[in-house]
């Protein structure tokens, strides 16, 4: 191998890794965006105010909220040339299974940028921000993989794992459906990113049960999943962890709706479902894929 495939190779596992947490942090920034009321502080894309792609000099109303939305649109921008050094590294090093995923990094951000101008453009519709973080979740997954598999490519398991592979693909769809009903609790809820942003016609409370069983759903698939033989020892340790999480996020989620969703709260869930959704996935590739 080159002297620049050697140094590619070194650099993977901060890259990746560099690449997950500003994917991560690219949902919480957005949760800030939403609860200070902030998301239409640059009304306009792909400028931020008419005429200019920063936010106006001097201007001391809603300069706050500019400043906000504009820091998260920054950091899509930082999030960007990460994805492109870290596919530049994974064409240097010439991992060829790394390659469509360092590739999906960069389509994905491009979109988001897409995503992010339709929810600015549709004044903030419910279902463009739900769509803008479903993105994100993808996003979030393909890093984690590439993360994961950054020392060693990888190969799938036999097929006697067959039943276990098929329970946790079960058991990653189930928290997905629980991630994505509670896009709805949020697209129902009072944190719009701006006053006279539109709302779901969903009850909230109704909606709120709706996630709550979902979550409930999840754990007991969890539990069971945990008790099929034949697991390895990753993924048993992945599953402890997704378990506690859940939990912790579970417990978190009843807090916040009982003392009226404060803005803290809503910050920690946030951050809750992404280590939830990233815990998910670590548990899914230890069941699909082992080191060659």
């Amino acid at each position: 191998m080159s002297k620049s495939g050697t140094i590619a190779n070194r650099l993977l596992p901060t890259l990746t890794g560099l690449l997950l947490f500003l994917q991560s942090a690219l949902v919480v920034t957005g949760g800030a965006v939403r609860v200070t009321g902030s998301g239409l502080g640059c009304p306009t894309w792909p400028e931020c105010v008419p005429g200019s792609y920063l936010p106006v000099e001097g201007q001391a109303e809603g300069a706050l909220h500019a400043w906000i939305e504009f820091g998260n649109r920054l950091l899509t921008f930082a999030l960007l040339f990460a994805a492109l050094a870290t596919f530049i590294a994974v064409f240097r090093s010439r991992r060829r299974d790394l390659r469509i995923l360092a590739a999906t990094q960069i389509l994905g951000i491009l979109g988001q940028g897409v995503l992010g101008g339709i929810t600015v453009l549709t004044d903030l519709n419910p279902l463009a921000v739900a769509s803008h973080f479903i993105l994100s979740i993808a996003l979030i997954a393909a890093a984690t993989s590439l993360h994961s598999r950054r020392h060693h490519p990888q190969v799938r398991t036999s097929a006697s794992q067959v039943r276990i592979s098929r329970f946790s693909l079960l058991h990653l769809t189930l928290a997905f459906v629980a991630i994505a009903i509670g896009t709805l609790v949020t697209g129902s809820g009072p944190h719009a990113g701006d006053v006279d942003a539109p709302r779901l016609d969903f009850g909230i409370t109704t909606i709120t049960r709706f996630h709550s069983a979902a979550v409930w759903l999840l754990i007991v698939v969890t539990v069971l999943f945990f008790l099929s033989p034949n697991l390895r020892f990753e993924t048993k340790r992945w599953i402890k962890i997704f378990f506690i999480l859940t939990l912790l996020q579970g417990l978190l989620g009843y807090i916040q709706y009982f003392l009226g969703v404060p803005e803290g709260l809503v910050m920690l869930h946030l951050l809750g479902s992404v280590l939830v959704w990233i815990a998910a996935w670590r548990i899914r590739l230890s069941v699909v894929r082992k080191h060659a």
